[in-house]
């Protein structure tokens, strides 16, 4: 090649790398390798966290409910051919989480369920009671089959969802009560 003495021509550079800048790279190495690693575990620990919150959160949104009738406390009175008691319910919570009960209603032509105490916490795994209005028509037997109830339940991520429960009344301490109510002299 030949020089023609372009003085804006800079001399061509080596690619070859000066030995100061070589073991600067050599040094920066570690600390690159320790700040991936590094990394990678906090990004591990922080997947592994946020999973197991969504595990928790997943769990104590389930909700697995029995209701069962209790005896009621106090006697009740006969209006217009229903027998009206205020009684209990036993609830049964299988579920890992606590749960409040809102609301427990159930409407047929004969049979009608409310609730009228105040919402029960009931524990994880535990039981809780629940203070409901029941009124049965006297003239009409309680049929065999179960009768549906809907539960509005709370679970302690306020997430609020609707369950049914199945409830069986024929030969229940409801059915006993009501019907002494019923029999009893006007």
């Amino acid at each position: 090649m030949i020089d023609l003495g372009d003085p804006d021509r800079q001399p061509a550079q080596s690619h070859a790398t000066s030995p100061g800048r070589h073991l600067a790279r050599r040094a920066m190495t570690p600390w690159i390798v320790v700040a991936f690693v590094t990394g990678v575990a906090i990004g591990g620990v922080g997947v592994d966290q946020l999973g197991d919150s969504r595990d928790e959160r997943e769990q104590n949104a389930v909700v697995a409910l029995a209701a069962f009738p209790e005896s009621a406390e106090t006697g009740g009175v006969l209006a217009q051919g229903w027998a009206r008691l205020v009684t209990q319910m036993r609830l049964v919570n299988g579920g890992p989480a606590p749960i409040t009960v809102r609301a427990v209603r159930m409407e047929s032509p004969s049979v009608t369920i409310r609730g009228i105490g105040p919402p029960p916490v009931v524990p994880a795994r535990g039981v809780g009671l629940l203070v409901v209005e029941l009124g049965v028509e006297c003239a009409t037997p309680i049929q065999p089959e179960p009768l549906s109830m809907r539960f509005t339940v709370e679970t302690t991520d306020r997430h609020v969802s609707e369950v049914d429960q199945p409830i069986v009344l024929v030969r229940s301490e409801w059915e006993r009560d009501a019907r002494a109510v019923c029999e009893s002299p006007g």
